[in-house]
């Protein structure tokens, strides 16, 4: 039979244990995936060469819950010019919205020799970074967006997955403050 000091002991033991493992398995689910971990994904993505000529996309906007808020097509226009390891991308985005309404943004790239490449566009908060490594491409940056006729700005975690040389998938994270907003996932088709 165990004593009653020992199986107090324990009991002091197993709560910090207990805490401890409930702490690390937080942890571990809080560990986000790095773009690094596609580099052998295949087909290899090259941004310039799938977003170069006409791709049209077809998207939801999904709420915390997952509800659909907004569903949207868009048209985009995309051509780079510059030499090799200095080239320049425009992406012109046409959107049209479920409610009848439309949007455009045109984004300019710079692509470095490393795979990172620099974004901007007009309502986008100073200037979006990205990097590629085998079929994948992440995209952060935050982006002004308009509400209820004031503008706020929203922060972006940008994932995009090439699954064949015509076909891409697409899913942003959007947040503020750190809190999740939701998402938009999308499906680009190269023409």
């Amino acid at each position: 039979m165990i004593s009653e000091k020992f199986q107090s002991a324990l009991r002091t033991i197993r709560l910090p244990l207990l805490s401890l493992t409930i702490s690390a398995g937080l942890l571990a689910g809080c560990a986000t995936p790095q773009v690094s971990d596609y580099a052998a994904e295949k087909p290899a993505l090259d941004m310039r060469q799938y977003f170069n000529g006409t791709v049209d996309a077809y998207g939801v906007f999904t709420d915390r819950s997952g509800k659909v808020v907004k569903r949207f097509t868009v048209v985009m226009n995309c051509s780079w010019q510059g030499p090799p390891g200095q080239e320049t991308g425009t992406l012109d985005e046409q959107f049209s919205y479920s409610d009848g309404s439309t949007g455009r943004r045109v984004w300019t790239l710079r692509r470095s020799a490393d795979g990172r490449y620099a974004g901007t566009a007009d309502d986008v908060l100073g200037e979006a970074s990205g990097e590629e490594k085998g079929n994948a491409f992440r995209w952060g940056y935050t982006l002004k967006l308009p509400v209820d006729g004031k503008v706020i700005e929203v922060q972006f975690d940008d994932w995009m997955y090439l699954m064949s040389d015509k076909v891409m998938l697409n899913k942003a994270r959007m947040s503020k403050f750190g809190f999740q907003l939701g998402d938009v996932t999308l499906s680009f088709v190269k023409r």
